[in-house]
């Protein structure tokens, strides 16, 4: 798995947790002492015993756990500007997850993101299959569509409703469905195509 998810994770759990928790999962699944490298390629293994282990210490769901980080994402204003500039309004953004891997992989050519695919039914309801070689990436959409549905300031229904496990070499096929009610139902966050002096990213 590509450092960068692993680093997502970790700060994740101190973002949210705190440093002591994240440093007791660490020693649990023996992360390295430092934290995650975020150009550096990780055994899958490694990525699992720490959403499992994570989830476990939590008492939570791992589910549960993998939307709330999904949710998470888009507090790091690069992630959530690179989401905003795919379209005006929430439909068009669900729309352009269908080319989100190929953007992110011009960005990092080596990172494995689930293949998205995007497909739109009548009254504004929607179902985005989530493909890929690992388990859980359905959770982490469906925590991260909420997220920007807010960030838009629309009103939608997301809930993930199947999963069919990898097998064979198959990918895994995981499935969320979404309802947009409205569009504008609140003003959203603001988003300016220039990011303002003195913004971190």
């Amino acid at each position: 798995m590509h450092g960068i998810v692993n680093r997502s994770i970790q700060q994740f759990i101190v973002d949210v947790y705190g440093a002591s928790l994240w440093a007791e999962i660490a020693v649990l699944v023996g992360a390295p002492a430092d934290g995650f490298e975020a150009l550096l390629q990780y055994d899958d293994t490694m990525t699992l015993a720490l959403i499992e282990t994570a989830a476990l210490r939590l008492g939570r769901r791992r589910e549960a756990f993998l939307e709330d980080l999904g949710a998470h994402l888009i507090s790091r204003e690069t992630l959530r500007r690179l989401l905003r500039f795919g379209g005006m309004d929430y439909a068009d953004f669900l729309f352009s997850l269908n080319e989100l891997q190929g953007r992110a992989q011009m960005a990092l050519p080596d990172l494995e993101l689930p293949s998205l695919s995007l497909r739109a039914r009548a009254d504004g309801q929607f179902t985005l299959e989530v493909r890929a070689e690992t388990e859980g990436w359905g959770a982490v959409f469906t925590g991260l569509l909420r997220a920007m549905a807010d960030d838009y300031g629309a009103l939608v229904l997301i809930e993930m409703v199947s999963a069919e496990p990898p097998r064979q070499g198959r990918p895994g096929i995981e499935r969320v469905e979404i309802t947009l009610h409205e569009a504008r139902f609140a003003s959203g966050r603001r988003f300016d195509l220039v990011l303002p002096q003195g913004v971190a990213s």
